[in-house]
């Protein structure tokens, strides 16, 4: 599957040079930028690696001018997670709801762009690349985990709060913090949220799933070793009205 833009294609990774330049931009952005670590991070290579990427489709952006891999998507169905023995996220959430629901599910992780391109046309790109991998594969359910930089909860107070009281995802969909690791979301009344300053802090991903009709789950997980406060967010392909769709769909 390749998409073609003005200056950005999106593919899957097919080779194992390919895998490792998503590698090495999860390293720049992940551990470089964000502080983040892990056991099988190589830094003299500068690769961000686990033992899951072997599992996973790597959706790429790469700049046609450059050459240069400048985003990338990690992308695993349920058939692969069969294989693998568990879904990633499912060391931080329960998904049972999700897994009993017998629809086919697609996780996503490891969402991450340069920081030259922010803000401009990639995550588009990887958007219109992502669709198109959904349809391809009669994916019915997204979900992942999407991060807050940091764990300070004083900080983050209302944007979790927020997430909790407005997009908290229905019950049959809604996954929940593993019980040893629960942090409740719910960290100020509805009262005193300030919703601006709540959407101030949420990152550009969230606020994406968010537009599309995207849910939360219950309760939030502290990642310490990538310096991250998570959450997971699940998005249903059915509820999406036809605004949602233009916009999933890259028109």
């Amino acid at each position: 599957m390749a998409t073609d833009g003005p200056n950005i294609t999106i593919k899957i990774a097919q080779t194992n040079e390919e895998l490792r330049a998503a590698q090495r931009l999860r390293y720049d952005v992940f551990i470089k930028e964000l502080g983040g670590g892990g056991e099988m991070v190589d830094h003299n290579q500068r690769l961000e690696q686990d033992r899951f990427d072997p599992f996973f489709d790597h959706m790429l952006a790469t700049d046609i001018n450059t050459g240069e891999v400048i985003g990338v998507y990690r992308l695993l169905r349920g058939e692969q997670a069969q294989a693998m023995g568990q879904f990633y996220s499912e060391d931080e959430y329960d998904l049972t709801s999700l897994r009993n629901s017998g629809r086919k599910l697609l996780e996503l992780g490891r969402s991450c762009l340069h920081p030259d391109y922010r803000g401009g046309t990639a995550m588009f790109h990887l958007w219109t690349g992502l669709a198109q991998y959904v349809a391809q594969h009669e994916i019915e359910i997204l979900f992942g985990v999407a991060s807050f930089h940091g764990t300070d909860l004083n900080d983050l107070a209302q944007p979790l709060s927020m997430l909790h009281h407005n997009h908290l995802a229905p019950e049959e969909l809604r996954v929940r913090t593993q019980p040893d690791h629960y942090v409740d979301m719910n960290r100020l009344a509805v009262m005193d949220l300030d919703r601006r300053e709540a959407m101030r802090q949420v990152p550009a991903l969230i606020k994406a799933y968010l537009r599309l009709g995207g849910f939360v789950g219950d309760g939030a997980f502290l990642d310490h070793a990538f310096n991250t406060t998570d959450v997971c967010l699940v998005l249903d392909t059915n509820r999406m009205n036809a605004r949602q769709r233009r916009i999933y769909g890259g028109t």
